[in-house]
């Protein structure tokens, strides 16, 4: 299945141009969260009206429907994709347009606000907002007072997946968490991730925040854009002095939580894992989204969401990426 809609912008562009004629230009339209309304990422591939478009889509991977592969089998998994950013082929698909909990891979549009409205060397002073307390969440131990540069607060954040850090970057580059909430879902639209609505920056559980498969690839396609991403990302491990409230040094060593960097799986031959975002908590299950490429250079993004273990998303990432191979076997 491939990127070949291009209609949403023209339909758009002649709407407002005709709501300016009509002296509509001073209204205010709302831009629904609803996977019905007609302006959104899952109403863009699902409708096939003959009519011109201009680029929302282009060298954008498409979904409309399952997209099967022999002999792979999901079944664990609440969603999956594979997409080939060469060819903007959609290589499996698996319900992409089905809203589910995050947890986690939240923090990748939580990096790619802050990069884009922030500067790295931006210096972040933490307040009792960091001071997280759900049992089990990931933390590097940040306390009121306590900062970093906004280039440190990222290596923590995508590598070690660290909380409190999300709360700090949040409130130093939104002026307040409600204001970079505002941002993230401002670019989430932006993007056509219509079916997706933050309500934090880390990906802990709570109530209106959900995302899609397809939405995660299209802010995680976004961010890859930013090379102080993709090299965050690729790192195994980072060591770091940040600076308490009494002005002294804080040494911090992370290592990361993918579990492909660290050693504990391999992909299948001829792949190579370039980096990406890990997620756990006890409502959105296990969940992975990666960057890969082939022997050849063709990059991939893969992500699977809701699975039962981590052990079972790396068993299902492996068997995904295999298909890729598959597919090369099959064309050659």
């Amino acid at each position: 299945m491939k990127c070949t809609n291009r209609k949403l912008l023209t339909v758009l562009s002649a709407w407002l141009f005709a709501a300016f004629l009509c002296g509509c230009g001073g209204l205010k339209y709302d831009f629904a969260y609803d996977p019905d309304y007609k302006v959104s990422s899952f109403q863009v591939t699902k409708t096939s009206e003959n009519l011109e478009t201009s680029s929302f889509a282009q060298n954008l991977c498409i979904v409309s429907a399952d997209v099967s592969a022999n002999d792979l089998n999901l079944e664990n998994a609440g969603a999956a994709c594979l997409f080939d950013l060469g060819s903007s082929g959609v290589l499996y698909s698996k319900n992409a347009h089905e809203r589910l909990n995050p947890a986690s891979l939240t923090k990748i549009m939580t990096a790619l606000a802050a990069v884009k409205y922030g500067s790295m060397d931006q210096v972040l002073t933490a307040t009792n907002n960091v001071n997280i307390t759900e049992s089990g969440a990931q933390l590097c131990g940040l306390k009121a007072g306590d900062s970093m540069t906004l280039d440190q607060a990222l290596h923590i954040l995508l590598m070690y997946s660290a909380n409190d850090v999300a709360m700090l970057i949040a409130e130093n580059i939104g002026g307040s968490v409600e204001g970079f909430l505002e941002m993230m879902n401002t670019e989430a639209v932006r993007l056509g991730a219509t079916n997706t609505h933050f309500a934090n920056p880390h990906g802990l559980t709570q109530d209106n925040h959900y995302t899609t498969a397809y939405d995660l690839y299209l802010i995680f396609n976004e961010a890859l854009k930013y090379e102080s991403i993709t090299q965050i990302m690729h790192m195994s491990a980072y060591e770091t002095v940040y600076t308490d409230k009494d002005g002294k040094s804080k040494e911090l060593s992370v290592k990361t939580t993918n579990r492909y960097l660290r050693g504990d799986f391999n992909p299948p031959e001829n792949i190579t894992v370039i980096g990406g975002k890990t997620g756990t908590t006890n409502a959105a299950g296990a969940c992975l989204i990666l960057l890969t490429k082939d022997t050849s250079g063709n990059s991939y993004v893969s992500v699977i969401l809701r699975d039962p273990t981590s052990d079972d998303l790396y068993l299902d990432m492996t068997s995904l990426l295999r298909e890729i191979n598959n597919q090369k076997e099959r064309f050659d």
